[in-house]
């Protein structure tokens, strides 16, 4: 297979995987292209530049709306949970705004982008462990408050850094919040969808900014569009069922394993 193909298709399942799973697309993004690096596979022209994101956050929002297709269409007869959820959404765009190109940057570095990544996931992993100590398990989407809501979107905003899960952060902080478990994993991926769209959006702007040294293969693309898809249907679907079942713990277990074993390979790979 070529092997613009197999990294679409690499990076298609980490995305579909982690965007939705509590244990940080960005931050697998960031740990794998390292890794491919790190054994001599560099990344392509293709599989590394904007327009393959774009494609991958396109794969998983489609998911998001299969999923979830009652629930946003529910959202043009609840204009209160609506404004919820754009109140919940402004964090996150502040922050993105503003520090988006600095997150970028570090998470580019050759070392302290697998660093940054390493300890997002365990600040991941420290969210998670905490909301399944403190959840009350009691309330359902019509109770949340506008308070609520806000400090979810703090925590979604702090998402914008590598290796602290977006979906990890909102569900607990809607567990925090009392919200039942079901609830919290849907007001969590209701806010994902503006989101996820707003960061696509972010990126497709940036293209009249950079030049590529190799035009994209269209068949690339859609086969890590595809490949974030159908990957992605299963993680979320298996999420929900891991939420409610109350089993976070074993992702903040992953987390703890995954980020002290890249920051233990940057040390000792700065130290040689």
């Amino acid at each position: 297979m070529d092997s613009d193909l197999w990294q679409a298709i690499l990076l298609g399942v980490v995305q579909g995987i982690t965007e939705f799973l509590p244990i940080s697309s960005d931050g697998h993004l960031v740990i794998v292209h390292s890794l491919l690096n790190d054994i001599g596979v560099k990344a392509s022209g293709h599989t590394s530049n904007l327009e393959f994101d774009v494609m991958l956050h396109i794969g998983t929002l489609a998911a998001i709306i299969v999923v979830y297709r009652r629930d946003l269409w529910a959202l043009l007869h609840h204009p209160r949970l609506c404004g919820l959820v754009v109140l919940a959404t402004i964090p996150a765009v502040g922050v993105g705004f503003s520090l988006k190109d600095t997150i970028e940057a570090l998470g580019q570095h050759a070392m302290w982008g697998p660093i940054s990544a390493g300890l997002g996931l365990l600040v991941t992993a420290l969210f998670l462990l905490i909301s399944q100590r403190v959840e009350r398990n009691e309330k359902g989407l019509d109770e949340l408050t506008p308070r609520d809501a806000i400090l979810i979107g703090v925590l979604q905003s702090l998402a914008i850094a590598p290796g602290i899960s977006r979906s990890g952060s909102t569900i607990a902080g809607g567990l925090w919040s009392g919200l039942r478990r079901d609830a919290a994993a849907t007001f969590s991926f209701l806010m994902a969808v503006p989101v996820i769209a707003g960061a696509a959006t972010l990126i497709l702007a940036k293209f009249g900014e950079k030049r590529f040294e190799d035009p994209f293969e269209p068949d690339v693309l859609v086969v890590g569009m595809i490949t974030s898809f159908v990957v992605g249907l299963f993680a979320l679907r298996a999420l929900i069922r891991i939420v409610t079942n109350r089993k976070l713990h074993w992702f903040a277990y992953y987390c703890i394993a995954a980020g002290s074993a890249t920051l233990v390979w940057q040390l000792v790979a700065w130290a040689t």
